[in-house]
């Protein structure tokens, strides 16, 4: 990132959660209700377990760079306190144990306490053994601990910081969620809105595919497996210009791919048509130009691209689908191997797990997006306050509605023959 950057920190089962976001201008509103409701939404859908739907109850507090609910152009500090952090104390303790607490960890594991006992029966799918490899634990609790997908709430806390500067600029990021375990929405049917898939427990706006996604998900808790799905998610009023064609990391689709994919339990991403595009002639992919109408927008025939070309935002809805894969943490464990010996067990390791993810995935996704459109606005747009940023943005798409001048090729102007 450039203009605005973030960071997360934290464990899993530690004290809390951070998130340090750099780069907002002076004079956004903000407070703390306004990003709990992002939160909430992380916290819901059907399929999520017990910590996700009673332990947390996710809140971020704002410890620096906001002042009488509106940000000062400093980093912008949040804080969300773990609950489950008191039944974790020991385990998770950040001073090194005396010789009195280590003793007591050791009598814990060695009566079968599984909080104290060191975790090397290694989980298929998750970050342990690579993890454990790379950075040289005999106990998987220094992976899992940061790999787990808790830390996501931080993300979704900066992305709520992230979505309330769009908005400052008339942009909506929204998602819904487009299929569960191989159980599709109706591509057909009427267009989806905002407020069907927020009112619906899966954040479907298809009720009668929601139905059969439920009994999916069902079907794989009864099985004790769990089941994955795609997402979508659309962002509207996004002004064309964002991103570049000139070099690989100025490309706005690159961004948003490398953001999106950067969620754990993504494994897949795709803009527009996406792979159908691979199954059609190109004279049924390219979306037709039909022209600028008076105020300056472009119109087009259809949004196949995704609201991308050349790796800059053409004017239309951004549309991003990601692949979401079946959690990791199974609760019938498959059989794995010892982090210590090598040797074959007969099964992994299990902690609490969600059956199905993808509504809350939809909205963390929703949150790297935001994150990014608010990088690259601010890099095309500039401005330490927010009122500096919407009259660069306003001249900008004033100058864009009037069209170049005929014969204009960027360079200046020719010079007059003598």
């Amino acid at each position: 990132m450039g203009r605005l950057r973030f960071l997360t920190a934290g464990e899993s089962h530690g004290p809390a959660l951070a998130a340090t976001i750099e780069g907002v201008p002076a004079g956004l509103p903000l407070t703390e209700e306004r990003i709990a409701v992002d939160l909430a939404r992380r916290q819901r859908g059907y399929g999520r377990g017990a910590r996700s739907t009673s332990i947390e109850q996710d809140r971020a507090e704002i410890l620096g760079g906001v002042r009488h609910g509106v940000t000062i152009g400093s980093p912008i500090l949040l804080l969300i306190r773990n609950r489950d952090w008191e039944n974790w104390t020991r385990v998770m303790a950040v001073e090194p144990p005396s010789a009195e607490q280590a003793a007591e960890l050791a009598a814990l594991a060695e009566s079968g306490d599984k909080k104290a006992t060191p975790i090397t029966r290694l989980r298929a799918g998750h970050a342990d053994l690579a993890g454990a490899v790379k950075y040289g634990f005999g106990d998987v609790r220094n992976i899992l601990e940061r790999a787990s997908a808790r830390e996501t709430a931080a993300r979704v806390a900066a992305g709520a910081v992230a979505r309330a500067l769009l908005a400052e600029f008339g942009m909506d990021v929204w998602s819904f969620t487009a299929e569960v375990g191989g159980v599709a929405c109706d591509a057909s049917a009427p267009a989806r809105s905002r407020a069907d898939a927020e009112s619906s427990p899966l954040r479907c706006p298809d009720p009668a595919a929601e139905e059969r996604m439920i009994a999916r998900i069902d079907e794989a808790r009864n099985a004790g497996d769990t089941v994955g799905g795609v997402f979508e998610v659309v962002a509207t009023g996004v002004p064309i210009g964002l991103g570049s064609h000139v070099q690989w990391d100025r490309r706005l689709d690159a961004a948003l791919a490398a953001a999106v994919v950067s969620i754990p339990i993504v494994k897949g991403v795709e803009f527009g048509l996406g792979f159908e595009q691979t199954r059609r002639f190109g004279s049924a992919v390219m979306d037709v130009i039909q022209g600028r109408d008076a105020a300056g927008n472009w119109g087009r025939a259809s949004n196949n691209a995704g609201g991308l070309e050349g790796g800059i935002s053409n004017g239309q809805p951004i549309v991003i689908r990601g692949a979401v894969k079946p959690i990791s943490t199974l609760p019938r464990p498959l059989p794995s191997a010892d982090l210590v010996t090598g040797r074959p067990v007969d099964k992994g390791h299990y902690e609490r797990s969600d059956i199905s993810v993808v509504p809350a995935t939809g909205v963390v996704a929703e949150a790297m997006v935001c994150l990014t459109l608010a990088d690259f606005l601010l890099d095309k747009f500039g401005g330490d306050s927010v009122v500096e940023t919407r009259s660069n943005l306003a001249g900008y798409l004033a100058r864009a509605a009037e069209g170049p001048d005929a014969g204009a090729t960027g360079g200046s102007a020719p010079a007059e023959s003598e």
